[in-house]
């Protein structure tokens, strides 16, 4: 689909295969501009100069920072946070907090901007080697029985993971339509890490899931006054709705390694 796609059209596909492709939703000089930034941060990061990475070979948080210039990372976190540098940190907040994200969710969620909430803002990297994360559903864990599944799939979806591919990759690998049914016998007897899942494609309680990343120890001290025109507003009042949330320090983890 393009950046032109009317919303009823990226609902319809939501619903059929529980995700939507927006091809060209940014303009060649923003995707350089982003790409600028995220390279800055993942040396940093593989440096051992961010303390908030993902370290290989593990999938869930917490991650063990202290491994990061000894096993690696696939994953740089909170490019939000008030201690990135401020040309970065801008680049990363206006690729969130513009029009063409905000455009694109209030669309999906069927709601306005001001329903909108600040949640994680992360990158994923190329790992230094070949590793596999397992299939998963975020908030699921694999032991959960059928019907418990199918029941909390069901649930009012009320938030949509936005991802911007800054450069041609495979490695995000959905089963279209699966957002919508409980796992297959099949799926439910295959290795955690199998390669090839039937019908797969690839494709280039929710506070939880949000706040034990360890944004809750943060967020409040953000200042987007920076950011230009009415973003700067936005992002404060999205800011404000996650620290309504809580500070995320006893909600423990969805899911573990």
């Amino acid at each position: 689909m393009s950046s032109t796609t009317s919303a009823e059209e990226l609902r319809a596909s939501l619903e059929r295969d529980g995700f939507v492709r927006i091809q060209k939703a940014f303009s060649t000089d923003d995707i350089t501009r982003f790409r600028t930034a995220a390279q800055h941060v993942a040396e940093r990061a593989r440096a051992g100069r961010w303390p908030f990475v993902r370290t290989v070979p593990k999938q869930f948080p917490p991650w063990p920072v202290s491994e990061a210039t000894t096993e690696g990372i696939w994953g740089v976190q909170h490019l939000l946070h008030p201690s990135m540098p401020d040309e970065d940190r801008i680049a990363f907040a206006e690729s969130y907090f513009g029009d063409v994200m905000t455009g694109a969710v209030t669309a999906l969620l069927d709601c306005k901007t001001s329903d909108l909430v600040m949640e994680l803002y992360n990158m994923l990297v190329c790992p230094p080697k070949d590793f596999e994360l397992r299939w998963h559903r975020d908030d699921i864990g694999p032991d959960v029985p059928p019907d418990v599944e199918l029941e909390r799939l069901q649930e009012p979806m009320l938030h949509t993971q936005w991802n911007l591919a800054l450069y041609p990759d495979s490695s995000l690998v959905v089963v279209p339509g699966s957002h919508a049914r409980a796992r297959s016998g099949e799926e439910r007897k295959a290795d955690p890490f199998e390669g090839s899942m039937p019908g797969q494609g690839a494709d280039p309680s929710r506070s939880r899931n949000i706040l034990q990343h360890g944004i809750g120890d943060w967020a409040g001290d953000c200042d987007f006054s920076d950011l230009p025109g009415n973003m700067a507003k936005l992002a404060t009042e999205m800011q404000q709705r996650l620290i309504g949330m809580g500070s995320g320090k006893d909600v423990g983890f969805s899911q573990r390694d």
